[in-house]
């Protein structure tokens, strides 16, 4: 017999859980426990956390060309999402590795420059990484955490405890300062690799070069542990098929953005 206390238990978690319903910007249903200031405001002290941990670049000409991408990308974030202003930050690191933050934060590192080689390169990574944020994929996961009973840090962590900063980092994506990492999902990534693609080409972008990006992440893994960007972003026959059927929706977009006059010329 389920107690009278286990019987209001189930019906706050139950309302909870009709009031979380939302829809991914592809239309698919996702479950989200936190609000948009909940989680800016956990991007926000998670990316003050890592200036503090990591080494910032000061080549002021990688600053530059890093920004110069990320700028031409993130003005065409539409206005809808609210976020009117973006942080970039460089980090001094070899790591192959880049993220976005709720909140307007995003950060790469020195490393992936050896990797994505040219300013459409780069510009696809940045756009996946974007999108994950305006998906609320990071919303998501802390949510499906807190849903299993395995986020109870995390959830304290966004709702303002320090004691749990270090699982929040993780659910974040920032793995590599906390010693793991918490993947996003296949419908997740997909996601991110379609929509990253469509707002990189509407930058001006080549979003051909989606493809040469992540055959030169294989390679860079060279038999050895994958570049941390690959350690959750896996790289594959089945990805790289699919963002070659995505060029029959974003080369148009692309061809539209240039006839515009939307020309990037980042160079480093």
């Amino acid at each position: 017999m389920i107690s009278a206390l286990s019987k209001v238990t189930l019906l706050a978690a139950s309302t909870l859980l009709l009031g979380a319903c939302a829809q991914s910007p592809t239309g698919r249903s996702q479950m989200l426990l936190f609000s948009p200031q909940q989680m800016n405001q956990l991007g926000a002290d998670s990316f003050n956390q890592m200036k503090q941990q990591e080494k910032v670049s000061k080549d002021a000409k990688l600053n530059a060309y890093v920004s110069c991408v990320a700028k031409a990308v993130t003005a065409q974030v539409p206005s809808s999402y609210g976020i009117t202003s973006w942080e970039v930050v460089v980090f001094d690191s070899k790591q192959v590795n880049a993220f976005a933050l709720p909140g307007g934060k995003i950060g790469v590192y020195s490393g992936l420059l050896n990797v994505a080689k040219n300013q459409d390169q780069l510009a696809t990574v940045i756009g996946h990484e974007l999108t994950h944020v305006l998906a609320q994929h990071s919303n998501e996961r802390l949510s499906r955490d807190q849903l299993t009973g395995l986020g109870m840090a995390v959830a304290d962590a966004a709702l303002g405890s320090s004691q749990g900063s270090g699982a929040a980092m993780a659910a974040l994506g920032l793995g590599v300062q906390v010693g793991v990492s918490l993947p996003y999902g296949r419908e997740q990534e997909s996601e991110a690799d379609r929509l990253g693609l469509d707002l990189m080409a509407r930058a001006g972008f080549n979003p051909a070069e989606a493809i040469p990006l992540w055959q030169n992440m294989a390679q860079a893994a060279g038999g050895k542990a994958p570049p941390a960007l690959l350690s959750t972003h896996p790289s594959n026959e089945s990805r790289i098929s699919e963002l070659s059927a995505e060029l029959a929706t974003a080369t148009p977009l692309y061809q539209q953005a240039r006839a515009a006059g939307l020309t990037p010329q980042c160079k480093k």
